[in-house]
This record gives C-alpha cells, sequence and structure tokens, in this order.
C-alpha cells in the first residue's frame, strides 16, 4: 500500500482512530504504522494535526521529537520488544 498526497482522506475513521493510538505509542515506530495503515511519517503528523486539539498536537510532538523508539533504525539492538506485536493487540477495534 502506497501513499500519494490525497491517501489520507480514503482512511476510515477506524484507520484514523487506529493511527493516532500507534503515534501516541512509544514503542510502534513510524514503519509499523505505516505497514498497518499505509501511512507514513508525513501523513502520521498530517493526521495529528488535524485531529487533535494545538495543545494535545504540540504536546504529541515534542515527545516524539529525538525519540529513538519511534524509529527502527535508530534502536538499540539491545530493545528486547517487537512493536509490530505491540501494535497487533491493538488492532482489534478496526
Amino acid at each position: 500500500m502506497t501513499q500519494s498526497p490525497d491517501s489520507l482522506t480514503h482512511l476510515s475513521l477506524g484507520d484514523v482512530s487506529a493511527v493516532i493510538q500507534m503515534a501516541w505509542e512509544d514503542r510502534t515506530t513510524f514503519e509499523t504504522i505505516f505497514e498497518r495503515t499505509g501511512v507514513t511519517e508525513a501523513g502520521v503528523i498530517k493526521i495529528m494535526r488535524a485531529e487533535l486539539s494545538s495543545r494535545s498536537f504540540k504536546m504529541w510532538r515534542a515527545r516524539m521529537r529525538g525519540r529513538v523508539t519511534k524509529h527502527r533504525e535508530l534502536r538499540s539492538p539491545d530493545m528486547k520488544f517487537d512493536d509490530r506485536r505491540i501494535a497487533d493487540h491493538r488492532r482489534a477495534n478496526c
């Protein structure tokens, strides 16, 4: 699933909700969000900006800035968890 500039308009409410939930989770990477929904990191930011209050969006951006757990390639090999499994158990509502 590739993302075009308009593809965010084709997401269901459940998909948008899942993206928001995974974006807030520290251990779910942007790569996993893309694999599950086809939404890139830039798309996640666009969704978060549109769906959250201004204050919540700023808090989320500050929280994500520099967080190595949100990108697989920045993670330490010592991290023992698999973010794909974390994201899997959250998909029941969609």
